[in-house]
């Protein structure tokens, strides 16, 4: 019977296919080279030929970047700056007040923000503070009038009408005014102004029958003007 001639080609396959799993075995990141290598030759001569195109070209400038293109979180950001100050209002006995003018004197910090806001807090329990009517002072009256309606004082008809009544007749009723309109207001500013409507004014409403004199605590909170 004539040798087979086959044995040694099939010996020399089983060889190199184990030399392969040893490979594998103990190199596993050898698999992932050697399969992506006919890859890389194929991709090796375009990529030279793109770094000599681009070597080729001007150089890049050294001006400074456009931050217009940079990302939001990697611009530059304005400042806030904060502003505080306590005010004292004229004594006034009861009725509605038209102070807009007496706020921007006493705080003319106001024209110095870009953009903004404007807090007024009165530190008092019997009085308030209010955005509305600034032309027709009748308004003003009818508020008043209105106010003393819903909330009326205790009459000698009625001399129980409250519990609170230490401080006079006319003191429980304020404090409920005062809840009923606020002690505050804020105020969009917006390049050195108020940003407040064509008609709206801010009011000061006196709840007391005599004169007292409030404090308000304005406070500004927003980007300066560019100096």
């Amino acid at each position: 019977m004539p040798p087979r001639t086959n044995a040694p080609q099939f010996s020399q396959n089983t060889t190199i296919l184990l030399f392969l799993v040893l490979l594998v075995a103990f190199f596993p990141g050898s698999f992932h080279y050697l399969w992506t290598l006919p890859l890389k030759l194929l991709v090796l001569p375009f990529s030279l030929l793109s770094s000599l195109i681009s070597s080729s070209g001007t150089p890049p400038t050294t001006s400074s970047p456009n931050t217009g293109e940079l990302p939001y979180c990697q611009q530059p950001q304005p400042t806030m700056s904060w502003s505080q100050k306590t005010f004292s209002l004229p004594a006034q006995s009861r009725g509605a007040y038209l102070i807009t003018d007496i706020v921007l004197n006493e705080v003319p910090e106001i024209k110095s923000y870009k953009v903004g806001l404007l807090n007024l807090f009165i530190q008092h329990t019997s009085c308030a503070l209010s955005l509305n009517e600034n032309w027709d002072p009748d308004v003003r009256l009818d508020m008043s009038d209105t106010l003393d309606r819903i909330v009326p004082e205790a009459t000698d008809k009625n001399p129980d009408l409250y519990r609170h009544s230490d401080e006079g007749p006319d003191d429980f009723p304020a404090h409920v005014k005062s809840s009923l309109i606020g002690t505050s207001v804020t105020i969009p500013i917006k390049n050195g102004k108020l940003a407040t409507g064509t008609w709206q004014g801010i009011w000061y409403l006196e709840f007391r029958a005599h004169k007292h004199r409030r404090n308000i605590v304005a406070t500004i909170q927003g980007e300066k003007e560019k100096q």
